[in-house]
């Protein structure tokens, strides 16, 4: 494929992302005409609060007895 044949394909492709996009926004918008707040659980949408993570580090207590995943247990050989 040519540079000019990707770039169609990307913006074919970007089109109807875009249209897709559209359509959803249209269909929400006639869901919550339809039945406004029947389309949430409660508490769905609601901001419930930030969380701050604090930059220090965790404590290695936490991990003396963790696992690294997809590494396999310490005390034993991978298959």
């Amino acid at each position: 494929m040519s540079l000019q044949d990707d770039l169609t394909a990307v913006r074919r492709n970007l089109n109807e992302l875009v249209r897709s996009v559209e359509r959803l926004e249209r269909d929400v918008k006639n869901t919550e005409r339809q039945a406004p707040g029947a389309s949430r659980a409660p508490g769905e949408g609601a901001m419930v609060g930030v969380v701050e993570v604090p930059d220090t580090p965790y404590d290695s207590s936490l991990w003396t007895d963790a696992d690294d995943e997809g590494l396999g247990a310490r005390d034993r050989r991978a298959p």
